[in-house]
């Protein structure tokens, strides 16, 4: 299938740089699979639009890691470091550096009083192995919670290293209101969650529903645009993933319908469904500890939930694949009616992505 099937025109002013200043007042589409109708709501409508179906309602808490931090070369000028995953401990690092063609291994950056930090190697994917050394030996987690910036996707236009920048906006909403702050992983938030409060899920738990939590490290690569001339082409970055014991027991024996919240969430309990469901060496009495690889497009069906809530993704991004499958499970043609549905929601006034309106497929 040729990647140019992922591309649609996008304005500009439809890719949303703030978040709604109430989270379930952004809109939803709802897309009816069995009827392919579609409706225009808003998203604290969602108790009413489930109706009397008790829905087991999976979602991703990993807590968004505050990523991006600034610092200095000794010789001046200004160093742009993305913090991606631990290599070693709780010092050593990889990395994306900017500017990174001049910083070679053995370069140094830092902030006084905070730490200091060296480039132990370069890899040929542009990511570096970097060691730090931080004042009073905390970790870089806690570094990164102290002097650094939530890890805003580039279509968001901040200047998040000017004196101007008002990071508190960011902080509280570029991260769901149910994130697990013990388990800051995410170097991108699991955006579809960010339109619930805590006043919707007691909503929802009124009605009946339950909510299980996985645990997805959300990784740069979902970001990345397909670059290969087809879609089967393509390479998938791998994210570990964390499915603990009261949701795999749901996962496994539960007879409720599933709602997957969230692109990440199908991403992790898919993963498990084709690896490990099925296998008799997997327990049930501990988490269970993975690594999705999975790409998922049409036309594969997607056999891990019932019903989805997602965002709207970028073009020619994996996740506009994911989410085709869910659409048309088994066809080819997903993409052709995301496509539709993505021109209707565009004519409509929905925003787009992270801080951007949502959709239900049911």
């Amino acid at each position: 299938m040729n990647s140019d099937i992922l591309d649609y025109e996008l304005p500009q002013e439809a890719i949303a740089q703030f978040p709604h200043k109430k989270r379930d007042e952004a809109k939803l589409l709802v897309v009816d699979r069995r009827t392919q109708t579609l409706s225009d709501m808003l998203f604290k409508d969602l108790p009413d639009i489930l109706g009397e179906t008790q829905y087991s309602i999976f979602r991703n808490d990993a807590s968004v890691l505050k990523a991006r931090i600034y610092a200095q070369k000794p010789e001046g000028g200004t160093v742009e470091c993305l913090l991606l995953s631990p290599v070693d401990g709780a010092f050593k690092w990889n990395c994306m550096l900017r500017p990174g063609r001049r910083l070679k291994a053995g370069a140094t950056f830092g902030v006084k009083g905070a730490f200091e930090a060296t480039v132990e190697s370069k890899g040929d994917d542009g990511r570096a192995v970097v060691d730090f050394h931080t004042s009073g030996g905390i970790s870089v987690v806690e570094l990164s919670q102290r002097i650094g910036v939530p890890p805003l996707p580039p279509y968001i236009r901040r200047n998040q290293n000017s004196p101007d920048y008002d990071r508190s906006v960011d902080n509280e909403y570029y991260e769901t209101v149910y994130a697990d702050p013990s388990k800051r992983v995410a170097a991108a938030a699991p955006t579809a969650g960010m339109h619930f409060t805590k006043e919707l899920d007691s909503e929802l738990e009124k009605r009946g529903h339950r909510f299980f939590n996985i645990t997805l490290h959300v990784g740069i690569g979902t970001f990345q645009p397909l670059k290969s001339p087809t879609i089967e082409e393509h390479k998938m970055h791998s994210e570990i993933y964390e499915i603990p014991p009261d949701t795999l027991a749901e996962f496994r024996g539960g007879t409720r319908p599933k709602l997957a919240v969230g692109t990440t969430s199908i991403r992790a309990l898919e993963d498990y469904r084709r690896k490990a469901l099925n296998a008799p060496q997997v327990s049930t009495k501990s988490s269970y500890w993975g690594e999705a690889d999975i790409f998922i497009y049409p036309p594969q069906r997607i056999g891990c939930a019932d019903a989805l809530i997602t965002n709207f993704h970028l073009p020619r991004s994996t996740l506009l694949c994911l989410v085709a499958s869910f659409l048309r499970p088994g066809e080819t043609d997903g993409i052709d009616w995301l496509k539709e549905i993505y021109a209707r929601a565009l004519k409509n006034g929905y925003m787009f992505f992270s801080y951007g309106d949502a959709m239900l497929i049911l």
